[in-house]
Parts: structure tokens; sequence; C-alpha cells
């Protein structure tokens, strides 16, 4: 409490946006689609038939096991589909297990919509790369759906997807459309093939020479692990793309969603609130800081 504030006008204050951001609503499972080994997509309604959440593609929202706690989850579906939340989540720890292991009907804790998304408005009229590694396919996949349902508007549009193994290939059915549309590029590779895998095999960034973009009207958008997306971005701005075109989606250590824990400081950045997604004009001089 700040010095000279009595408690009575500090509970107003927070009785505010400030409270219903921090109170997970209950939301329900309404089906459960495993996309991989580890990694399922969940559609999430609201459990009390409220207002749903709607998430901006880019956007997150803090999901919460009950019992076992919460996590950060990038958005994976359009605002035109509630009220269904799309989310995609790997089991990677006791919380992600949790959340995944939630069968239809069961209820999880939400919180949000927090942070900045992607750059649509600077997309119209300019050619679009986008460039997933792993998971960060999901949070890619709304922009690739919004993208479609404007294509006139969208000059040429490259995808290039990286995945572990081509069992850790997210949304085949999508990619398999998509890789069938003329006027969509889609380069697939994996790090480690399996006998049956006739496909690239490398990490995403050996794809960008393949890639039909022009560097002066291009906007490039990148989701994965930040190693992946750094080494991406510096290797677009080398061959001609302004850094400022370059967006990153940064969602290191987030905690709380509203920028009280500090959790997600990056240099002067608060990544919930000035991120997740945030240009490399910014991040590059941030993210060559060593230990920041």
């Amino acid at each position: 409490m700040s010095i000279g504030t009595r408690p009575g006008a500090e509970a107003a204050a927070l009785a505010g946006p400030a409270v219903s951001a921090q109170t997970p609503r209950l939301f329900r499972v309404a089906d459960r689609v495993q996309e991989s080994p580890d990694t399922w997509t969940l559609r999430l309604v609201p459990g009390d038939g409220g207002v749903p959440v709607v998430a901006a593609p880019g956007q997150f929202t803090m999901l919460y096991a009950f019992g076992v706690g919460e996590v950060p989850l990038s958005v994976s579906s359009l605002p035109s589909e509630v009220p269904p939340l799309l989310h995609t989540v790997r089991a990677v720890g006791a919380v992600t297990e949790a959340i995944c292991a939630t069968r239809p009907g069961g209820m999880l804790g939400v919180r949000g919509p927090f942070g900045r998304g992607w750059p649509l408005d600077e997309i119209v009229g300019r050619d679009v790369l986008l460039v997933a590694g792993g998971l960060g396919l999901a949070p890619l996949r709304p922009v690739v759906q919004w993208i479609l349902r404007r294509r006139d508007e969208v000059g040429r549009v490259a995808l290039l997807v990286g995945s572990r193994t081509p069992a850790d290939v997210l949304y085949h059915a999508d990619l398999a459309e998509l890789a069938a549309r003329p006027d969509v590029q889609v380069l697939l590779t994996v790090d480690a093939a399996d006998p049956g895998w006739k496909g690239r095999v490398g990490v995403v960034t050996a794809l960008l020479p393949q890639a039909r973009f022009d560097p002066a009207r291009t906007v490039a958008l990148t989701c994965g692990p930040e190693i992946m997306m750094r080494l991406t971005a510096q290797a677009l701005v080398d061959a001609g793309i302004p850094a400022h075109r370059v967006h990153l989606s940064m969602e290191r250590n987030m905690h709380c969603g509203v920028g009280h824990c500090g959790r997600c400081q990056l240099g002067p950045l608060l990544l919930c609130l000035d991120g997740p997604v945030c240009d490399y004009g910014r991040l590059g001089p941030l993210l060559l800081v060593r230990e920041l």
C-alpha cells in the first residue's frame, strides 16, 4: 500500500479490472484432440455460459489446472471462432500434463487475454513470411486463418515449419490443405527423420533460401524456441527485411500476466505487457546481452 492511501480506497481501486484479471474464470473442456504423442488441442467454452474470451491472434491466456498451477499459453483460434477458445498444449511439466489430461467435461481456469498480438495491420498489401519452430506453429495458426480470409489483400505467403520429428508435426490436415493451395508456399523440415520420412531434414532456418518473398515488401512473423527465433530474425534482416518488420513472439517466464511480478522482464520490457509479440528492432540488442 502506498503512503497516505486509505485501505478502503485501495480496496475500491482493486475491485475493478485488476481483480478480474487475476481471477481465473471457469471454462469447460468441450473437446480434446491429440496432435502428437505429447501435445493436445483443447477447445474451451465458458463453464457458466457467460462471456467468452475474445483474443487477438498472438495474445495469450493464463490457463489454470486447479490444485496444480497456471501457465501462459498462446491462443490458437481466431476471435471469430468464439465462444470456443482453442489452446494447443504440450505436456512438459506438472501443470501442462494436468491440462492435457483434462478430458471433455472437465474444468480449467482461464485468465486473460493478455499482451500484444501479431501486427495484422502491417500484413495488408505485403508479402508475409511465417516461420514456426515446434509448438510455435500454434500462435501462428490464427494468422494463417486470418490471411486466408483476406487472401486478395495480401501478397505472397510462405509458411516455414520446423519440427523435432515427423511425429511431432502439428495440424497435419491444415498443413496438407495449405500445401495444396497454389497461393501459399509451405516448407516443412524435421530435426530427426524416421525411416519413412521422405521430406526435408535440418533446422528451419535452412528453409529460408527456398522461401519466395520480396524483402522490400515483406513482414515476417516467427515463433518457436528463442535461439531459433534469434537466428531466424537475424537471417531475415541480413536478407534485407527491415528489423522493425520482423516480429517475434516471446513468452519467457510469464507468471502474473499483468506486469506485477516482473518475472518476464527482458531489459526495459515486461513481455506480458510489451509483448509477447515484439519487433526485432527492439528485441535484437536485448537478445545479444548475455544472461539478460
